[in-house]
């Protein structure tokens, strides 16, 4: 027999965890990334570029829901690293190379430096003093992409961005896009997996839950919630490097407030906690923005709205929240 592995916290030692079977989920994610490997080989290139953009977006979703979710911190500023990491990767493609994965690794780098210059102090604050210190930081990011035209091209973006190139081949084909986009973030989205799992994100768990007692034990939470801060700003930007990839372009709209606010609707109607919400909302927000946008007449964000209304009173918890098949627990002996 082999006893349960117990976890050694500050002052006692707990007891162990119900240990949850893992293989429905695991069979269900290989057939989804099965799926969406496949999907260009049957899609129209239309259809195969707005895949793309949701896959983007997801992967931004999940940086903010490593924020929200997991460590209780609504931030309404994200975009700015989202957007710092897309008009780096832009620079580094139209003025270096566009040869992967640098540019990718170049707006990560920016993201998190990005969150690292403005997190010291955001972190220090909480509740609504953090969620408008994040506005303000986010809209003088824009501010700066909207005045600094000789670096960012100004209110009309950085266009004229050259495509990515993999071994000196650019990928102008959408499909072949889809495909690197896709792969760099299912890699983003098990890095942020890993981390919320591990025992570092079950300090962050700690900290949303009572911070005044993770305090009490030991921990030094605010170097918990800085580090937290710049390693969701990191994903984020590459993120934006990954919509630099898909559309060429870089606006400074895709550091503002809409573009933020929308990627906090998808982790609220997703589920705040749970990843792979975040990315079912991240799915709904830009089917209903951009696919469904123009045959609404321009009322996407009017159904967004009147989705979120539903969610909050019908699923408190999100897409997440609902459970076809009941999870199976039991103590390992």
């Amino acid at each position: 027999m082999t006893a349960a592995p117990q976890v050694e916290v500050p002052g006692g030692v707990a007891a162990a965890p119900p240990r949850v079977t893992r293989g429905p989920g695991l069979v269900i994610a290989v057939a989804v990334l099965l799926v969406l490997a496949a999907a260009p080989l049957f899609l129209a290139p239309f259809a195969t570029t707005t895949l793309t953009r949701i896959v983007v977006f997801a992967l931004f979703a999940v940086s903010l829901d490593l924020l929200v979710g997991v460590t209780g911190m609504p931030s309404l500023g994200h975009a700015g690293y989202f957007g710092a990491g897309a008009y780096a990767a832009g620079w580094t493609s139209i003025n270096v190379t566009a040869e992967a994965p640098i540019p990718l690794l170049v707006g990560a780098v920016f993201g998190a430096l990005a969150a690292a210059a403005t997190g010291w102090i955001t972190v220090r604050t909480s509740g609504v003093f953090f969620l408008m210190l994040t506005l303000a930081i986010g809209e003088t990011l824009q501010q700066l992409a909207d005045s600094w035209e000789s670096v960012t091209g100004g209110a009309n973006g950085m266009a004229g961005i050259p495509a990515t190139r993999i071994a000196g081949t650019p990928l102008a084909n959408a499909g072949f896009t889809y495909w690197y986009v896709l792969a760099a973030a299912v890699l983003g989205f098990a890095v942020v997996v890993l981390l919320a799992r591990s025992p570092w994100g079950a300090a962050l768990r700690g900290i949303r839950d009572n911070e005044p007692r993770m305090r009490a034990l030991g921990y030094a939470t605010a170097l918990y919630k800085y580090a937290v801060f710049v390693v969701a700003g990191g994903v984020a930007g590459a993120a934006g490097a990954l919509l630099v990839a898909q559309q060429r372009l870089v606006t400074p709209a895709d550091l503002g407030f809409m573009t933020a606010s929308f990627a906090l609707l998808a982790v609220i109607i997703g589920g705040a906690g749970s990843l792979w919400g975040a990315c079912l909302g991240a799915a709904l927000v830009i089917v209903v923005r951009d696919a469904l946008g123009p045959s609404l007449d321009g009322h996407g964000t009017l159904v967004l709205g009147i989705a979120f209304v539903l969610v909050v009173y019908l699923l408190p918890r999100g897409a997440a929240g609902v459970r076809l098949l009941p999870a199976r627990t039991g103590r390992r002996t």
